[in-house]
């Protein structure tokens, strides 16, 4: 395997609750809580779980969008939680971000060329003639035409500012792009022709994707590796195809009995869980998923699990294969 990129340790961002007439501190919401990961150069890490899992937080306190509440995130070996606002913005040319809401992510006020111009501008590349050559570069590149730059975002359809967006992530020339559910706001149509797109130029410009979803059969179509979140924590990771064909963790399981067959004589067994997800100001001791898990021991009430290596390069935090936990 490559090198690592990114080496993510004890990740957690904390957001505190207010109540009262003094908006007094009340509790806190554990949105990404004690998470652990590597993602190597040129690889696809997909990250899935149901929404309020805390899949964004984690892409956005990687990028300190949001400033993390504790942990490292090593990039190329650097600890980048401590950097200045200067330095991490220059380290921002190597780490970008696709966001979710095409027409949310862009300056209604803005031209294209202007909002593809401006992170050339930030970082200092280049000059005036050579930024607008570029955008006209970067826009055919994402399948758009050059003279697009000239236009408003309104002008486009949903599908195309998505491309738009991978245009500004892209065109800083960066080594690691997060891409935060980047199709769900999109037609399923128009979805496989931007997931195409993206492992076109992942394999045309060498780049490592870090992709948040939370639709397992989007995910099975780009990532190598698939890591599932639960409520903050990270409770299985393994390869893309280990993780389809051996799930160990019963919430994976839930969510790949979920994954339609395209295949109607396939019968497959849905695996419902009990109960609503709960509150991540609140979430049940020990593991976290024992208040709707159909296997729950008496160990899952109390003890949290460890999150460890149960076959080669298969994560799993669950007490079902701990040697050491007998119920």
């Amino acid at each position: 395997m490559s090198k690592p990129l990114l080496e993510v340790k004890g990740l957690k961002k904390y957001f505190d609750v207010t109540g009262g007439v003094f908006s007094k501190k009340v509790g806190e919401v554990k949105a990404v809580d004690d998470v652990s990961f590597t993602v190597y150069e040129k690889e696809v890490l997909g990250i899935v779980g149901e929404s309020g899992c805390g899949k964004s937080t984690t892409g956005k306190a990687l990028l300190r969008l949001t400033e993390p509440t504790d942990g490292q995130v090593l990039f190329e070996g650097k600890d980048i939680t401590g950097l200045s606002e200067d330095a991490m913005r220059k380290m921002r040319r190597d780490m970008q971000i696709i966001f979710q809401d095409p027409y949310a992510s862009l300056n209604p006020r803005h031209k294209v060329e202007k909002i593809l111009g401006e992170p050339l501008i930030v970082h200092g590349i280049g000059d005036k003639e050579e930024r607008r050559k570029k955008v006209r570069e970067i826009l055919e590149v994402v399948g758009l035409p050059g003279e697009h730059a000239s236009r408003y975002p309104h002008q486009f359809s949903g599908g195309q500012r998505q491309r738009i967006g991978i245009a500004r992530a892209l065109i800083v020339n960066p080594k690691l792009i997060v891409c935060d559910e980047p199709v769900s706001a999109l037609d399923v149509s128009i979805q496989s022709q931007i997931l195409n797109l993206m492992e076109d130029l992942q394999e045309e410009f060498g780049l490592t994707y870090l992709f948040i979803a939370h639709d397992l059969s989007v995910v099975k179509h780009i990532s190598d590796r698939i890591g599932v979140m639960y409520l903050g924590r990270m409770v299985e990771l393994s390869d893309n195809e280990d993780l389809y064909d051996n799930p160990l963790h019963p919430y994976t399981k839930s969510l790949l009995s979920a994954v339609p067959n395209p295949d109607p004589d396939v019968k497959k067994e849905r695996i419902i869980l009990q109960g609503d997800v709960p509150s991540p100001s609140n979430p049940p001791s020990g593991c976290a998923f024992h208040t709707r898990c159909p296997e729950a021991m008496d160990v899952c009430k109390q003890v949290r699990p460890e999150f460890k290596e149960h076959s080669v390069n298969h994560f799993v935090a669950c007490h079902l294969y701990d040697e050491t936990v007998k119920n």
